[in-house]
């Protein structure tokens, strides 16, 4: 006997109840057991970071991230899903700097890198019992007993081996380039990094300035050239032009410039073009530096040739800074003139630059700006808005400036790294050669070094006396074990012997990107080579991982590159790329905004399931979410309590009748037309949200399931309940049954990879340890139509007759005239339909009667109301206002009841004429006139101007 189901859903209490249900029966362990020795389907947890507080936009990761190995284990792969988490960088190291009030590095050291280290540890699981809360509540199962933590030694150690592989490919060198650099964190950062949330900002406001650059040979001449970046400036040793842009020599006032013909409309005022100028005669010409501090020892202040210059905007003379520019620096390499740093690590002007010593940079413009005015080297100065570049931790505004540090060479792998992308399917599919392959079309090398604290130390040992170097792959080549901690500052205090000279060798100060620790988790996770080798092959590469947009330069990038440079291949197959969650107004969730959304508050008023269906069905993958509290209490109406209430509806009359599952089944083709037809759409969308998944499109599947939910309550269900109600218990009404609860259980099944919960509970009651079901829906096969169900001709007519009933609605309405009121005729310009589909058209319709005349498919209402037709409709209405009368009376669905009634006129008439009708519809054992017994509900019902006063008594359940 199925348990009794309450009509008031209380979705996060039930959602507790089955928690602690499957922390009883470990049922996600034995979910993955049971399909040992079954082919894997592997899925990578990409590690989040747990000395933060999760957010909403963790949800929908976790949701895509629990969906695709449920379903998988359902249709049965053997799915483990281990978890993991990135502890290392510059998120734990800010975080423990704001707890001890520190600035910077220099009070990181004066505090001591040892006594900061142990609390970087310390914080890195902060917030950790939110985490698993969060994962907990919203039915992410993932083992997090043997997670994956990337400050463990075995995790390390598998780091430093695969830098150790890069290393003997000559893939990891030292090299002196212009990078992103953080002057506040003082480390630089890699060109990937500029891609996360916070790495790039728009709209922001910047200087915009034309100086004047004068030439040695030439009074009151100058070039023209323009910069954004006015603190660059003391720092200029060259100009360059293009040899295939045509230059003027204009003449304003007293002063003569020299600019590309195609930029004067710069100028402001009039002025007088004197001369074309060739480029190649400009090749060579010096001019007077603006600032005489630091000023190179060697040859500089001349133009050269560069085939970076454009003409888009500028002046067509590109002011060079080779320590400030990936294109200057080059160029000055090339052309043999000096680099010099007039700016310290820490973004300030060195004392040598006596105006702005000490000023950062940023803060330095206006006063260069105003300096270079006074002095009439300012042709034009004003502002722009535009995309800078920021730290996507501290937030600090980026420099691009030139540094000795580590590189990994992936443009070496370039041609590989692009093969390979285009080898994973990507989803939305556009990604692979948009975001991602523009990226590695325009890859540079992986600036690799961070010059931090907390991190996977760079394993290069450097020899004191001969500059000789060795890299290092495990901790046994240092005579260390496991237990050894590879922190700074243990493992700077470890010394080699120099093979080549003898000298001492010690340890380059760098760390490295924590970029590169998540992209390592395939290999590092198994701690291969030095163990697990069976276990990795079998995992590698991933089936699936999903993560954010911002992503796919982070760890989408940082796995791809990785597994190339090993093995030649990606390290995963299929990857879901969500985009962002912002708030209703589409603007991104912050604190300072005070839009953020906190997911256990959301899911205890709500439920998980709400909140992941959300995320599913709301917008296909790749689109922007516009969160809202109320859309996913959108989701419980629309949706969750449309799927209670037939699930109610099944469970109270099976209860009443004592249906019982087991029974001898009434064969599909004995089957009434509307069974057959919810069969063959139970068949249709099994095969439906299949397809989509195997696709890896939760959107398509969930609106799919969705949709067949809403035909189930508002097609099957309306037009079936009186086989439910009637007495007698017949084949059709065990057909009704039978259909109802196959439908009910593949629902469930079918639902548990998306809604864990409410699938739990419907299975639990309608099928758990029932002819040789197990005890959790999660513990079952994905469900498999029988042959016998499908029937697209069936559907087809099905649909056929529903859009007819849509379009007989709508001619209705627009006639004025309300459904209850029956008419004689509709004429439908196609051929006849089988009579029960007929039958059904114009029940729905209400029309007594079909004619099928021309082509076309219109439909037209014959609108003549006769008087028995008037009475008919008046019935009808009698039987809407009665059932309301029940229900306000408290009476079950299942009471029978005795109705009186008092009064004349037409609405008497009308329940005369229809008394038996009247009584079927409202379960009334009798009718009668005259006044009620005591204890009556009475009511005088208002129908079109006319009056009936009626009166209700319950008789007895049935």
């Amino acid at each position: 006997m199925f348990q009794e189901v309450s009509t008031r859903a209380d979705f996060p209490g039930m959602e507790l109840e089955v928690r602690r249900f499957w922390k009883e029966q470990d049922v996600f362990n034995r979910s993955v057991r049971q399909r040992q020795g079954r082919p894997a389907f592997v899925f990578y947890e990409g590690p989040p970071t747990a000395n933060g507080l999760p957010g909403i936009h963790h949800v929908l990761a976790r949701a895509m991230k629990d969906l695709f190995p449920r379903y998988k284990t359902m249709r049965g792969f053997y799915s483990e899903r281990k978890g993991g988490w990135d502890t290392h960088g510059l998120p734990v190291e800010i975080e423990v700097e704001k707890q001890l009030k520190l600035n910077g590095k220099q009070d990181i050291e004066r505090y001591g890198v040892e006594a900061f280290n142990k609390l970087c540890r310390e914080s890195v699981f902060k917030y950790i019992n939110e985490w698993a809360e969060m994962t907990e509540q919203m039915g992410f199962w993932v083992d997090l007993e043997h997670a994956y933590r990337t400050y463990d030694t075995s995790y390390m150690e598998s780091v430093w081996w695969i830098l150790k592989q890069l290393w003997d490919k000559g893939l990891l060198y030292e090299g002196f380039k212009v990078v992103p650099y953080c002057p506040h964190d003082m480390t630089p950062l890699s060109s990937h990094e500029l891609g996360l949330p916070g790495g790039y900002k728009d709209d922001v406001e910047d200087p915009s300035v034309y100086v004047k650059f004068a030439l040695e040979d030439e009074p009151n001449t100058f070039f023209l050239a323009w910069t954004t970046t006015p603190w660059t400036l003391p720092g200029n040793v060259a100009l360059a032009v293009g040899l295939d842009i045509p230059y003027v020599r204009v003449r304003q006032g007293d002063e003569h410039y020299i600019l590309a013909k195609a930029r004067l409309s710069i100028l402001q005022g009039d002025y007088e073009v004197e001369a074309d100028v060739d480029a190649k005669d400009l090749l060579g010409k010096r001019y007077k530096p603006l600032y005489e501090y630091l000023v190179p020892d060697k040859p500089a202040f001349f133009v050269v040739d560069a085939n970076f210059v454009s003409t888009e905007d500028g002046t067509g003379i590109v002011h060079t800074a080779a320590a400030y520019g990936v294109d200057d620096l080059e160029l000055s390499l090339q052309k043999g003139i000096p680099v010099r740093h007039v700016v310290d690590l820490q973004g300030r002007f060195r004392p040598e630059v006596e105006p702005f010593a000490g000023l950062f940079v940023k803060k330095a413009d206006p006063k260069i700006i105003d300096d270079l005015t006074k002095r009439g080297l300012m042709y034009r100065a004003e502002t722009i808005r535009h995309t800078y570049p920021f730290c996507w931790r501290c937030g600090w505004p980026l420099l691009y400036y030139a540094v000795t540090s580590w590189f990994i060479k992936t443009t070496a792998v370039k041609g590989q790294l692009i093969r390979n992308n285009n080898a994973i399917d990507w989803v939305p599919p556009y990604i692979k050669s948009g975001r991602m392959g523009n990226w590695l079309e325009s890859l540079v090398d992986w600036s690799l070094s961070r010059w931090r604290y907390w991190g996977t130390p760079l394993p290069v040992w450097k020899c004191e006396k001969c500059d000789d170097r060795r890299c290092i792959g495990s901790v046994a080549e240092l005579g260390l074990t496991l237990e050894a901690d590879l922190h700074r500052p243990y493992i700077d205090r470890v010394t080699l012997p120099c093979e080549k000279c003898g000298g001492v060798m010690r340890r380059v100060p760098d760390l490295i990107d924590v970029w590169f620790d998540s992209g390592a988790m395939p290999v590092a996770q198994y701690h291969y080579p030095f163990e697990n080798e069976d276990v990795f092959k079998a995992h590698f590469p991933a089936d699936f991982i999903a993560e954010g947009l911002d992503q796919t330069r982070g760890w989408f990038f940082s796995l791809l590159a990785e597994a190339t440079m090993l093995f030649d291949q990606s390290s995963y197959k299929n990857v879901i790329c969500t985009n962002l969650v912002l708030d209703k107004q589409g603007r991104k969730m912050s604190k300072s905004l005070k839009n953020t959304v906190d997911p256990i508050e959301i899911m205890s008023k709500f439920g998980a399931d709400a909140t992941r269906w959300y995320f599913y069905a709301s917008v296909a993958v790749g689109n922007e979410y516009r969160f809202d509290p109320s859309a996913v209490q959108d989701v419980v109406r629309r949706f969750l309590l449309i799927l209670w209430n037939t699930y109610y509806f099944f469970t109270n009359y099976a209860r009443l009748d004592g249906f019982q599952p087991g029974g001898e089944p009434v064969p599909v083709g004995q089957r009434a037309l509307l069974d057959r037809w919810l069969l063959a759409e139970l068949a249709a969308v099994i095969n439906d949200v299949e397809g989509a998944l195997d696709a890896y499109d939760p959107n398509s599947s969930a609106r799919r399931l969705e949709a067949f939910v809403l035909d189930l309550s508002t097609w099957y269900v309306r037009r079936s309940r009186r086989r439910f109600w009637k007495s007698e218990s017949d084949a059709d009404k065990r057909s009704a049954y039978q259909t109802l609860y196959q439908v009910m259980v593949a629902l469930s099944q079918m639902l548990a990879p998306f809604m864990p919960f409410i699938s739990e509970t419907i299975f639990q009651n309608l099928a758990a340890r029932k002819n040789g079901q197990p005890d959790s829906v999660h513990l079952t096969d994905w469900p498999v139509a029988a042959p016998e169900w499908s029937d697209d001709e069936l559907r087809r007519q099905m649909s056929a007759v529903r859009r007819l009933v849509a379009t007989g609605l709508a001619a209705r309405n627009a006639a004025g005239i309300k459904v209850r009121q029956p008419l004689r005729a509709v004429t439908i310009a196609d051929r006849p339909l089988q009579a029960d589909l007929e039958a059904i058209l114009l029940e729905e319709l209400n029309i007594k009667a079909a004619r099928y005349q021309g082509q076309g498919g219109d439909l037209t209402l014959d609108t003549e109301i006769s008087e028995e037709l008037k009475l008919e409709g008046l019935a009808r209405d009698l039987v809407r206002k009665i059932q309301e009368l029940r229900k306000q009376s408290g009476f079950a669905v299942e009471d029978r009841i005795r109705l009186f009634y008092q009064g004349d006129g037409i609405l008497a008439e009308a329940l005369e004429r229809w008394r038996d009708y009247i009584a079927t519809e409202t379960l009334a054992v009798a009718v009668a006139r005259g006044g009620a017994p005591d204890g009556a509900s009475t009511e005088t019902l208002k129908i079109e101007g006319h009056d009936l006063t009626v009166s209700v008594v319950r008789v007895a359940a049935r």
